[in-house]
């Protein structure tokens, strides 16, 4: 864990309890829900955009969205999510709809944000720590000034200690204690909201990630689009870490499509075509264009042989933007690739 201002080092720790955990979930009521063919249950998508049907207003996104059913007298329907805040404001009044970036899920005559109680912030507990000099000074002080660590990283590193991701922390001290780890380590508890706790369907991902980097390509693709997500974030925070030598011009990669059944997918394929197992090579179009124009092991130009590049074709060539707007998702891709100067044969 370390400052966040200025990277002191407050302390190294072998494990962290309290870092897997649901995230604080939207609840949204949905009245007069109408169904754009089935009905949604379960687990919806992993961004679900609400789209104002007048188009007045930008959309609204739902991250990791899960629909209860329909609920109460009202028969409304009810939807739980990670929000940001944008888009139509609490009891907008007018239709909106709603899609998973593939299809068109239904609408609705409008809808409420469910204000939860408040919950008492939950602890994060270092354990094992080895504590700096200036940490166990503040402990030693313990008073509420010294005890409020501001703001920190949580550097998380893999079993063989390569850095894998991090998490923003704004830790205060609750108690600390003699550890089982080892003399002169200590447990620490820390009253926090981690920014970006990992979910539990994220915990094997991060399992396995935590053992080490895949050594074989295509370990993601038994995982649903919600873990191929979980895996593609770490494999882009893992990527933007690596130090990389550029390869020479003219190679030739190799992309086995069979797999690409969503644009997660789409993604992991390439970043092994390009790095090999466990490679990154972009997690969007924008970043797509942003690994072509160096730093990520890549120089132009190159040949990408992209095998069974069908399956992709059937399941991404008509996606939907965030306002509703259907688009190529295969196509657009080959567009950056050959602005990159990767000439693309498909098979």
């Amino acid at each position: 864990m370390t400052e966040s201002e200025h990277g002191h080092v407050w302390g190294v720790c072998d494990e962290v309890q309290g870092l897997f955990r649901e995230p604080r979930r939207a609840v949204y009521e949905l009245f007069d829900w109408a169904a754009d063919g089935t009905d949604v249950r379960g687990w919806v998508g992993c961004r679900v955009w609400l789209v104002p049907e007048d188009r007045t207003l930008d959309p609204w996104l739902l991250e990791d969205a899960e629909s209860l059913g329909r609920q109460g007298r009202s028969g409304a329907l009810v939807l739980t999510g990670l929000d940001d805040y944008m888009g139509p404001p609490e009891g907008y009044r007018r239709p909106v709809r709603l899609h998973d970036g593939y299809r068109w899920l239904g609408s609705c005559r409008e809808f409420a944000r469910v204000l939860l109680d408040e919950q008492p912030a939950p602890s994060l507990v270092l354990r094992g720590l080895a504590p700096s000099d200036r940490l166990r000074r503040a402990l030693a002080t313990g008073t509420r000034r010294a005890l409020d660590l501001d703001e920190a990283w949580l550097e998380i590193r893999d079993d063989h200690g390569a850095p894998l991701t991090d998490r923003l922390l704004r830790p205060k001290v609750r108690a600390w204690r003699p550890s089982s780890h080892g003399p002169a380590l200590i447990d620490l508890e820390l009253q926090d909201e981690v920014e970006r706790p990992v979910p539990r369907y994220a915990r094997p991902v991060w399992d396995r990630w935590l053992a080490g980097p895949p050594e074989t390509a295509g370990a993601w693709t038994g995982l649903d689009t919600r873990q191929r997500e979980a895996w593609l974030e770490l494999v882009r925070e893992r990527g933007c870490r690596l130090d990389r030598r550029s390869r020479p011009a003219g190679g030739v990669y190799e992309l086995e499509g069979r797999h690409i059944t969503d644009e997660p997918g789409l993604f992991l394929a390439l970043g092994e075509a390009v790095n090999g197992p466990g490679g990154y090579f972009g997690g969007c179009v924008d970043a797509l264009a942003d690994c072509l124009r160096g730093g990520f092991g890549y120089t132009a130009p190159a040949t990408l042989l992209w095998r069974n590049a069908a399956t992709a074709r059937d399941h991404l060539s008509h996606v939907l933007t965030a306002n509703g707007t259907h688009y190529d998702l295969v196509a657009l891709a080959l567009e950056v690739l050959a602005e990159g100067r990767i000439r693309v044969v498909c098979e």
